[in-house]
């Protein structure tokens, strides 16, 4: 059996992260959003091959840490096939170590429709982990090891290590791109 990260349902079905496992209904612990749409799967065929991967430079962002956060997918170029991580500010302190509880900020964006998601600044309230203990998708386990306290990051994480085949709207073999920072990391 394949395991995906589950994902809270947030209002009217936006995604939230949370732990690695079966998919069940964790509408129980769900908490209010502030507008986002619903996610909803598309029939639609996916885009001509542009012929070149995307880089973490070809990403747009805007805001400072503790900003809420705009990412432009660019047109020009594919989603990338592995992990990408790129500082974009680089924080202070020790970078976190597997085992380390997180509190974190995230802004997500699709690849294939360039629509936000979910976004914890919206909510006002950060996302608690323990990097590394499958409380969350792969790529952020693999993308926060050695993010510092008062850094923000790009992760654009490829489907093998986000959802996969999918899961609760988001479209199957879709590619992520978080802008995240790094509210506590332990030992900072």
């Amino acid at each position: 059996m394949r395991k995906f990260g589950k994902i809270v349902v947030i209002g009217a079905g936006v995604l939230a992260l949370a732990a690695c496992g079966e998919k069940q209904n964790t509408a129980g612990s769900a908490q209010p959003s502030s507008g986002a749409a619903p996610a909803s799967a598309s029939s639609q065929a996916p885009a001509a091959p542009k012929g070149k991967e995307c880089t973490a430079d070809d990403v747009k962002t805007t805001g400072k840490f503790g900003e809420a956060p705009t990412i432009t997918i660019p047109d020009t170029c594919d989603p990338p096939k592995k992990l990408i991580t790129k500082d974009l500010e680089p924080g202070t302190g020790e970078g976190a170590k597997a085992g380390a509880n997180l509190k974190m900020n995230y802004t997500v964006v699709t690849w294939s429709d360039k629509r936000k998601l979910d976004s914890s600044f919206d909510r006002g309230e950060t996302l608690d982990l323990t990097l590394g203990a499958g409380m969350v998708i792969p790529g952020w386990d693999q993308g926060l090891l050695g993010v510092k306290q008062g850094g923000r990051r790009l992760l654009i994480i490829p489907p093998d290590l986000a959802y996969g085949e999918g899961q609760r709207g988001i479209k199957p073999n879709e590619t992520l791109a978080f802008v995240t920072d790094a509210v506590s990391v332990p030992g900072a």
